[in-house]
């Protein structure tokens, strides 16, 4: 079959298009950032065979609202997660590791929430973090959901743990966009000082 002038065209165009096109042609809303939701399970009481990195599994992508939507909809609510689970949310392209290019100069605001809050806490910075809400979003990779036996942990991970004004600012802005209760208390780790001593969550070095 002859292919036309204008078939031609018409070929070369489609192949142009990015993927925003195609969502915008779609009449799909494209985020500011494609995210990736990841997961990561240990089994109480057992060593792990394999390292922590290949212990992450990867959920699933999205770049658009009505993406988010479909995945959010799917995925288990916190409440029904075994302890101990990571479930991860970052910007594409990075992995939810201390290693990771974006993330090994950089740290985490940590806030520990009773276990029957968590999930609202959760559900709340997900939204902020998608909708490119909060401040500093180009300093921020990602946030992480820990479930643990007597609470579970949120954290929200940055660039660079030495830029205090885009830290106390990210921090801030955590505190706005959560409408966290005066009484919780937000603490600060760098990624390298969780390196040294192998730990997430203790030894942190600011508590706000």
């Amino acid at each position: 079959m002859e292919v036309t002038p204008e078939k031609r065209e018409l070929d070369n165009n489609t192949q142009s298009l990015t993927i925003e096109d195609r969502d915008l042609k779609a009449g799909l809303h494209p985020l500011k950032n494609k995210f990736v939701f990841w997961y990561t399970r240990r089994t109480p009481g057992v060593r792990p065979q394999t390292s922590y990195e290949d212990n992450i599994k990867k959920i699933v992508d999205f770049s658009t609202v009505e993406g988010f939507w479909v995945c959010y909809c799917h995925l288990a609510r916190p409440s029904t997660l075994p302890s101990p689970t990571d479930l991860h949310l970052f910007k594409e392209g990075i992995r939810p590791l201390w290693e990771d290019a974006a993330n090994c100069n950089g740290g985490k605001w940590i806030i520990r929430f009773k276990k029957a809050v968590s999930g609202r806490f959760w559900e709340d910075l997900v939204l902020a973090l998608v909708g490119d809400q909060l401040d500093y979003g180009d300093n921020i990779c990602g946030a992480v959901l820990s479930i643990r036996f007597n609470e579970d942990i949120v954290s929200v991970w940055n660039r660079n743990a030495s830029d205090q004004q885009a830290v106390m600012a990210l921090r801030d802005s955590i505190k706005r966009h959560l409408k966290l209760p005066s009484g919780y208390v937000m603490e600060y780790k760098a990624h390298d000082a969780s390196l040294r001593d192998n730990s997430s969550y203790r030894n942190t070095w600011i508590r706000s």
